[in-house]
């Protein structure tokens, strides 16, 4: 929700002058700098092709390779993340990528004699949740819901609500519950002063 459009518009609005007023605009007057910051990154992305949504949170995000690859959906956050955009990467809506993760759409044939890239697309559905420091590699698609554990190494599609963890990610017999409706970028509390107050 780095947008400050999306915020002003969607903003909690107190009467003038009240304690709850004062203290909302302390607050967003506070956490102003971080949403510029966010909504600068954003917007360079989209200037080199990129399909970001306005209410997407982005962090300290590094995509190398054309940009034009990359769409990111509604209410999804983004940590300080890495993206190798050799092929297309697709992240869904309300999707929560943690800081450290790598996100790699190539590597080399070793069964080549000329050692050749392998190019193969990424896709993240809905509600996903990529835990720190994890790595998903070429070709995989991390199905709605699912939930990929700290440092996990994952070199296999995870079906929806499925949980993995390790290197390499194994899926445990345990799913996440599939009544899920949360929303990863209300819980930051700069987007919290804006949107509560």
């Amino acid at each position: 929700m780095a947008s400050i459009n999306y915020l002003w518009k969607n903003r909690a609005r107190f009467p003038f002058g009240s304690r709850k007023f004062c203290r909302a605009w302390g607050k967003r007057i506070f956490s102003f700098p971080d949403h510029l910051i966010r909504s600068i990154r954003r917007n360079k992305l989209i200037a080199k092709g990129a399909v970001i949504s306005d209410t997407a949170e982005i962090g300290k995000l590094r995509a190398d390779g054309h940009k034009s690859k990359l769409t990111i959906g509604d209410f999804t956050f983004i940590g300080k993340v890495y993206i190798a955009l050799h092929e297309q990467v697709e992240i869904g809506s309300k999707v929560c990528i943690n800081d450290g993760v790598e996100i790699l759409t190539a590597s080399h044939d070793v069964s080549d004699p000329g050692w050749n890239h392998i190019k193969k697309k990424i896709v993240i559905d809905d509600y996903a949740w990529i835990g720190t420091g994890a790595m998903l590699l070429p070709g995989v698609h991390i199905g709605r819901g699912a939930v990929v554990g700290a440092r996990a190494v994952v070199a296999k599609s995870v079906p929806a609500y499925g949980i993995v963890i390790g290197n390499p990610a194994t899926l445990l017999p345990k799913k996440r519950v599939t009544d899920i409706d949360y929303n990863p970028c209300g819980f930051l509390a700069s987007n919290q002063a804006w949107l509560v107050g």
